[in-house]
């Protein structure tokens, strides 16, 4: 998750413990080493740091301070620029801003922003736009009082008469769900703990389905069944995942006759139904858990469709089963599985499904017709471009709705007529300002070669006017795990970098699942060094072709990005001359060990089970925080959230120490906690836009290019 003549010129002190110190630079703080033997498969760590886990602990607390003090202290020549980046980033956003209406049961949905506020407003109209606004939800009202503020799945009951919504002020992502009836505006006083955020009603208008997290470890385990009007304390358990790798949660089909319960894992995943006409009835398996078996439903007419990787379809496949005889021996192909096309998702329709596609690593959308009169795919011209199916709630309509963006072209939404191929823009992102035009940028798909002979895609996007030389400031951005994939999109805030000569490139390595499922199966557990060499590669490539030099490259990873982040300076600190690190998962093996900590049993099927030694030999040979080494390193500024709920604060915070313990060099090393705020930062539209400026402003810094009234 070097520099201009300012900045190289910091001495801190544990680098210059020998030298008269100057008292008008600021002191990194130095955090105290209290030893404690870590012991696993006969080996044994020592964690000095390991003290500033207890987040009750007011020495933790005042250390924590301490470092944001220092950021304060050694970033704030920028403290302007950052506020000038701010405002520029903000001025392209349309302030009074609404979404494209959508139509659900008899009424159009729309969220809507005004000026000057922080928080969305959810209001609908009856039948036609034109019938007046009903306000469902005020955020900023909502928000009054809060530092954090989130409202969740907001689900709206089968005669439209109530909503059912979380809240989440702590920004750990444990949602208060309240029931709250539409007509009248009143909020009841039932309050549910510990949720999703979301929940389903059944088809009787009183009974919701909910999702429960464990206090401690908030892992998604229980599904409970509440009727409305009755206590809360009153739920019923409906169902137990006891299995410690697996989460749950609940939903309902879009044909609205079923709800399910999922439960999953990594490589697994197990649905139960039940009639959405008889929430009182018992829940039936739909097929048994398989090992290494994934699978989804979708509901049409009286059959299901199901989209797993059942028989070793590596990129998925989609098969057919009856409703009356569910479970896998009566699955039959539908869509075989294809070796060069990953199937990601089905979206149906009265007359039409629709397929999502990623080909090549391009997305695409088949439309066919279910009487197969027709298929054909919607044409995208690009090979930096960005596709994908909208919200699609109404199931009797002939209209798809798809969104599509590309790194130099703004988001669009458009409603695409199935029957007659005509499409309509409902929406074109507005760059405010007056001095965007898509045609001043320009965007390449370019491959690098990894050391195992495998070409490694990057996208990449900069300015016409930019000359590419080993001068020109390149970002290199990824993430590369849990097969996410980061697509080639377009942003109104990094045009804050592509105006000042940077180029941006996502770098679509492997852990992934940008070329396929394979991709992201070449990434994860004993072939994680993969995604890790993978970014190292492009990073080479990017210089050894001239697109940059290891003086102007820079790296930014979040989560487990930050955690690619740590590896990449391990092993290849000389190739960057700054380094962002979000959120950064950096003490693998301790956390990965320690069942306690949320979310840490469902990681075992990506990184692996450290009790086993084979993986925890393999997780602790790239592990950032393990792996630290007397060396130079880059540039760094390590940003994390006290609440952080999926990547604890104390990781950066120790790994930070540690770093500065090895460290042979005088570069920087920040740490900024968010005191307030968990793994998605702060909760505000705006307020978030300060997060990057501090980012930015950082490496901008380093390229020199703040504006010299801000220097010293």
């Amino acid at each position: 998750m070097k520099g201009i003549v300012f900045l190289i010129s910091i001495t801190f002190a544990y680098s210059c413990q020998n030298d008269k110190k100057d008292m008008t630079k600021p002191i990194a703080p130095v955090a105290k080493k209290i030893a404690k033997e870590l012991i696993k498969h006969e080996d044994v760590r020592v964690d000095n740091y390991y003290w500033l886990n207890d987040r009750e602990n007011q020495e933790v607390i005042e250390y924590l301070n301490k470092e944001n003090e220092f950021y304060s202290k050694v970033t704030e020549h920028t403290k302007g620029f950052q506020n000038d980046l701010f405002f520029e980033m903000k001025s392209r956003i349309k302030e009074d801003d609404s979404s494209v209406p959508y139509k659900q049961n008899g009424y159009w949905y729309v969220t809507r922003y005004e000026t000057g506020k922080e928080y969305p407003i959810y209001s609908r109209h009856k039948d036609t736009l034109e019938a007046p606004e009903e306000i469902m939800f005020n955020g900023n009202e909502m928000a009054e009082g809060h530092d954090y503020f989130k409202i969740g799945g907001i689900s709206i009951s089968p005669d439209n008469n109530l909503a059912v919504f979380g809240v989440d002020t702590v920004s750990r992502r444990q949602y208060i769900l309240q029931i709250k009836n539409l007509k009248t505006g009143e909020i009841y006083s039932d309050r549910i703990e510990d949720t999703t955020g979301g929940a389903v009603w059944a088809n009787d208008n009183k009974t919701i389905y909910y999702t429960k997290k464990d206090s401690v470890t908030l892992r998604s385990d229980k599904i409970y069944k509440y009727k409305f009007g009755e206590l809360a304390e009153n739920d019923l358990l409906i169902f137990h995942e006891k299995d410690d790798t697996f989460g749950t949660a609940v939903y309902k089909t879009k044909s609205k006759k079923y709800i399910a319960i999922l439960s999953y894992s990594t490589l697994t995943s197990e649905v139960q139904i039940l009639n959405a006409d008889n929430p009182d009835g018992e829940f039936s398996m739909f097929s048994p858990r398989v090992r290494g078996v994934e699978y989804s439903i979708s509901h049409y007419e009286n059959s299901f469709y199901v989209l797993t990787n059942k028989d070793e379809a590596t990129n998925f496949k989609l098969m057919k089963v009856s409703e009356e005889a569910t479970t896998s021996e009566n699955w039959k192909d539908f869509i075989p599985h294809r070796k060069n096309v990953l199937l990601e998702d089905i979206d149906i329709f009265k007359n039409y499904y629709v397929l999502s596609e990623r080909e090549n690593g391009l997305n695409k959308l088949k439309i066919v017709r279910w009487d197969n009169a027709s298929s054909y795919y919607l044409p995208f011209g690009n090979e930096t471009y960005t596709a994908y199916v909208g919200t699609n709630p109404d199931y009797d309509t002939n209209i798809l709705r798809y969104g599509y963006n590309s790194m130099t072209t703004p988001s669009s939404v458009i409603d695409f007529n199935m029957d007659t191929k005509e499409k309509t823009i409902k929406k074109e992102q507005e760059v405010l300002g007056g001095t965007f035009n898509k045609d001043n940028y320009k965007s390449e798909r370019i491959w690098a070669t990894a050391r195992d002979g495998v070409k490694v895609p990057m996208s990449i996007v900069y300015h016409k006017n930019t000359n590419i030389n080993e001068e020109t400031p390149v970002l290199q951005y990824a993430y590369g795990s849990y097969g996410s994939t980061i697509d080639p999109y377009f942003s109104t805030i990094r045009l804050s970098l592509l105006d000042r000569g940077f180029i941006f490139a996502i770098a679509h390595i492997r852990g992934g699942e940008y070329l396929g499922r394979q991709w992201y199966e070449d990434g994860k557990l004993l072939k994680k060094k993969n995604t890790f060499t993978d970014f190292v590669d492009c990073s080479k490539f990017l210089i050894e072709n001239n697109y940059t030099s290891a003086e102007h490259l820079y790296a930014m990873g979040g989560s487990a990005g930050g955690l690619l982040m740590g590896v990449v300076i391990n092993i290849a600190p000389e190739l960057y001359n700054g380094v962002i690190a979000s959120v950064p998962f950096v003490d693998v093996v301790t956390t990965m060990l320690d069942d306690s900590i949320p979310l840490t049993t469902g990681e075992y099927d990506e990184w692996g089970n450290p009790n086993e030694k084979v993986f925890y030999e393999y997780m602790k040979s790239y592990s950032p925080y393990d792996m630290v080494k007397k060396q130079k390193y880059p540039n760094m500024l390590v940003t994390t959230g006290l609440h952080d709920s999926q990547v604890q604060y104390f990781e950066p915070a120790k790994w930070v120490a540690k770093l500065r313990e090895y460290k042979k060099d005088t570069n920087i090393l920040v740490l900024n906690i968010n005191m307030d705020a968990g793994h998605g930062g702060a909760s505000g539209r705006f307020e978030s836009l300060k997060e990057v400026a501090k980012e930015y402003a950082f490496i901008l810094d380093l390229e020199g290019k703040t504006p010299l009234s801000q220097k010293k």
